[in-house]
Parts: C-alpha cells; structure tokens; sequence
C-alpha cells in the first residue's frame, strides 16, 4: 500500500515566492509591494514587505489571501462576483471581520494534482500588476496556478509580462 506525500508550501518555497514575486514588480518599476503566502490551512508561512509599503498593505495582501483561500477562487473572480452580486460579497465579507479583499491579486497555488496548497496575496500596486506578481512568484517557484486564472487570462495583462508561464 503505498501513500501520496502531501504537498505544501514550507517556508523555503514560500520564501522563494515571495522573492520572485517582489522581483517582478521590480522589473516593471511597480511601487513598494507587500507579499504575504499562506498554506492551506490560512496559516501564514511567509511575508515581506517592501520600505515603503504603505501600512493598511499588509492587511490588503493578507485579505487577498484569505479571500482565494476561503472561497475557492482567486481574488480576481471574487472582484467579478462583487461586482455582479455586492451583497453577497458585503455578507462574506462581513462574515469575515473583514478579512477579505475582492481585488486581484490573490491567487491560489496548487500541487500537481491541482490540490490547493495555499495561496499567495499581494498589494501595492493596481490588482493587474499585484496578480502578476502573486502568478510570477508561484509559478517560478514551481507551483501550479489556479484553473480559472489559466482558462482565461486578464486581457489587462499583456501577456509578455507573464514571460513563459501563460
């Protein structure tokens, strides 16, 4: 009988995530980012955030997170349903002791199998630039990304600035 090894974010590719993500938004010129990268169980295993992040950053990335981890789906589709349907994402939201940001930026990262394994959140910039960074940094470190972000891609993101991973 043999036994699938669990997959997770440990703290070394968490690391890694965050240092490639906060490396795209320097290549862009972005403005000071804040990265936060949970595993699957919302416990955070890393963050960073850059001099000069403004304050509230920290709670807007961790928000993003959360968000994608708690509802299945990255922050993008959560912005989309805010937008459709306000008064559900008011409600989850407030469930939440508003611990939700439905802003892009958030992504979930999956294993091979696509298992989330967590999710990584980001915030400085526009959400465009903030889910890039979130997509650079997960998928150079070698994690999958979320299904839906891989189906259909923002068109507000040239797809040169995804490089390879699109």
């Amino acid at each position: 009988m043999s036994h699938a090894t669990a997959v997770f974010i440990d703290l070394v590719r968490a690391r890694t995530i965050i240092d490639l993500a906060l490396g795209h938004a320097r290549s862009n010129d972005f403005p000071p980012m804040t990265v936060a990268v949970f595993d699957a169980a919302a416990r955070l295993v890393a963050f960073a955030g850059e001099d000069g992040s403004s304050l509230l950053r920290e709670r807007i990335s961790r928000g993003k997170a959360h968000g994608a981890l708690n509802m299945g789906v990255g922050s993008r589709s959560l912005a989309a349903r805010a937008a459709a349907r306000p008064a559900f994402i008011n409600s989850v939201v407030a469930l939440a002791d508003s611990d939700r940001v439905p802003a892009g930026g958030g992504v979930l990262v999956r294993d091979d199998d696509n298992n989330v394994i967590g999710a990584v959140g980001v915030s400085g910039s526009l959400p465009d630039d903030d889910e890039a960074c979130a997509i650079h940094g997960s998928a150079a470190a070698g994690c999958a990304l979320t299904p839906e972000r891989l189906i259909q891609p923002d068109p507000a993101i040239p797809t040169h600035q995804l490089g390879d991973i699109s």
